[in-house]
């Protein structure tokens, strides 16, 4: 799939930290999946953030968002959201994190997106990666 076939996701509110940064194009890493992208932001070519699939990390991932959030991005349809972490990458990819305790929400039909803060007190801002391998069968 080439770059042309993106559409850009807008956060109305901004991201946190990054309030006037509001369109991002969304770029896959790896072709037919989106497992890790990068998000790509629209008004200034130098800021870009990782994202993961937190359920590719953990299966058993369950945000609950606020009313106001499911307002916000205008819908509760689950089928209609897309969840994403966003990954602070250092020199050894154990050593990296994500932060599952705010993540990225999209509503993928009218490609409007929110960060919100969840309030489960299970989530961090930061889990290391390593906290995420999988046990070899």
């Amino acid at each position: 799939m080439t770059q042309e076939n993106f559409e850009y996701i807008e956060f109305p509110d901004g991201m946190f930290g990054f309030e006037e940064s509001t369109r991002f194009l969304p770029m896959m890493i790896e072709e037919g999946s989106d497992a890790v992208l990068l998000l790509q932001n629209m008004e200034n070519e130098e800021l870009s953030f990782i994202v993961m699939n937190p359920f590719m990390l953990c299966e058993e991932y369950d945000p609950i968002l606020s009313d106001e959030d499911y307002a916000k991005l205008g819908t509760r349809k689950q089928e209609e959201l897309s969840f994403y972490v966003i990954c602070v990458v250092k020199d050894s990819i154990e050593e990296s994190t994500v932060n599952l305790k705010c993540p990225i929400v999209v509503n993928v039909v009218t490609r409007q997106a929110r960060q919100v803060i969840l309030e489960s007190k299970e989530y961090k801002f930061r889990h290391f990666l390593k906290e995420f391998k999988k046990e070899e069968a």
